[in-house]
């Protein structure tokens, strides 16, 4: 499938590639102080389990602005192009207001909250302006979109891998500049498409679908089932691989393992327009979840092999969430996509805090060939109700 075939008469061709590259760009902030954590555990004293606290916080920001954003309807009412240069602008400035920051972790948090808030007016409004573009395709636009996600949440570690011997403000301070970038870039290119839809409010008795809707609560249950999983595996990758090869070498591949994440998100998406959602998003999650539970195989075994297994779990980890919503914009009732599709992705980073902080704190006391397999509980109970949609025509190819 081609998106371009898929898009709204008159797309101009410029507008799906400047998206991409404003969401990777834009997300970058997401793990900007994953990429450092060595220098501001040394600098200033950060506990390891300090990783877990910093990322949760911005997971929370971005639950809490969601929200905000969808109950002002703030990219229904405004152009979203500004609001994603606006947010862009924001996200930038708390960001890069860390390197002022003298020792201050209570400080650097409420910038990490407030970083995650500004993100919710990047990620979910890029979005809604590639669906008033491309209004068919949309496993393989998401695809492309949500890949632009992964590697944007893994350019601060290949920021890093650039020169290790940069001091930590410059990376936070070139990340900054990425996202800033992203904002005017999308600002300048890509105009409102004349088929931007206006949402209505959203709805709190939309909830209720993800629980009395067998469809919906079927891709939804098995969104939360990927979300247990995806940010701790993702917030865990530099202590895997510190595991296997020299500290040096750490920033290069864990922008290589969160990386890989784009390519299952783009494949996942052409492949769904053949054999399904349901079936694409299955088929990732049952890889990643196997990755899980022979973890402690893969980290003993020769380095090649290991090396092989973080590919395909990076791979597949992040792989599956486009098909998640897009399952769940295909089956949430019309009038209501936009409310559940806000409600299914705050209660699936509600998981990703928990989980992010559970395993933070279990790395801390036990060795990882014990904590990682525990990562498969989410993938295993996502399959399991997953089923519903596998078992009936909805596993075929989109409608």
């Amino acid at each position: 499938m081609s998106t371009a075939t898929s898009s709204a008469a008159g797309a101009p061709r410029r507008v799906l590639p400047t998206i991409v590259l404003a969401q990777f760009a834009g997300t970058s902030l997401w793990f900007a102080v994953n990429a450092v954590m060595p220098d501001l555990q040394r600098d200033w004293g950060l506990p390891a389990s300090a990783v877990g606290t910093l990322t949760s916080a911005v997971q929370l920001g971005f639950i809490a602005g969601t929200l905000v954003f969808a109950l002002l309807t703030i990219a229904d009412r405004h152009s979203p192009r500004l609001v994603f240069l606006l947010c862009a602008l924001a996200g930038s400035g708390c960001n890069a207001a860390a390197v002022g920051l003298d020792r201050d972790f209570n400080a650097l948090l409420a910038l990490r909250f407030a970083t995650g808030f500004f993100l919710a007016g990047i990620y979910p409004v890029g979005m809604k302006i590639a669906a008033a573009w491309y209004s068919r395709g949309l496993g393989g636009a998401l695809g492309l979109l949500i890949g632009a996600l992964v590697l944007g949440t893994a350019a601060p570690h290949g920021l890093r891998a650039l020169d290790a011997a940069w001091p930590w403000q410059s990376v936070m301070l070139g990340v900054s500049g990425l996202a800033l970038a992203g904002g005017v870039l999308l600002y300048l290119l890509v105009p409102d498409s004349p088929h931007l839809p206006r949402a209505a409010r959203i709805r709190p008795q939309a909830l209720a679908v993800i629980w009395t809707d067998r469809r919906v609560r079927a891709s939804a249950f098995g969104y939360f089932g990927h979300m247990w999983e995806l940010y701790a595996m993702w917030v865990l990758v530099p202590a895997i691989l510190a595991a296997r090869i020299e500290m040096q070498q750490v920033p290069a591949a864990a922008f290589a393992v969160i990386g890989a994440g784009a390519i299952g998100c783009a494949a996942g998406g052409f492949a769904a327009a053949r054999y399904g959602s349901a079936r694409v998003a299955a088929v990732q999650l049952a890889a990643s979840g196997l990755c899980c539970a022979t973890a402690p195989l893969a980290l003993a075994a020769p380095l090649p092999v290991f090396a092989l297994w973080l590919a395909v779990w990076g791979v597949t980890v992040a792989g599956d969430s486009p098909q998640f919503s897009t399952l769940t914009a295909q089956n949430a009732p019309r009038d209501n996509v936009g409310s559940v599709l806000t409600f299914v992705n705050c209660i699936g980073f509600a998981i990703s805090i928990v989980t992010i902080q559970l395993f933070a704190w279990l790395a801390q006391r036990w060795p990882l060939w014990v904590v990682l397999p525990w990562l498969a509980i989410g993938p295993a109970l996502g399959l399991r109700m997953l089923r519903p949609l596998l078992a009936t025509r909805d596993a075929a190819a989109p409608r």
